[in-house]
């Protein structure tokens, strides 16, 4: 997918923090709950394109 590290490493880190953003302002309504569910899948795939950059 993404072959540059320092591309891969940028769009990991962005899609972390919108994940974090994500999550952070989920209301407690059936909409929160979904846009918890989108932070959450944000913060693995950053974070499994992290650790594909690890090795």
């Amino acid at each position: 997918m993404l072959k540059n590290a320092k591309i891969r490493r940028s769009v990991a880190l962005l899609l972390v923090a919108f994940g974090a953003i994500a999550m952070f302002l989920a209301p407690e309504t059936w909409t929160g709950l979904a846009l918890l569910v989108l932070g959450v899948l944000l913060e693995l795939v950053g974070i499994a394109l992290r650790e594909r950059d690890s090795r």
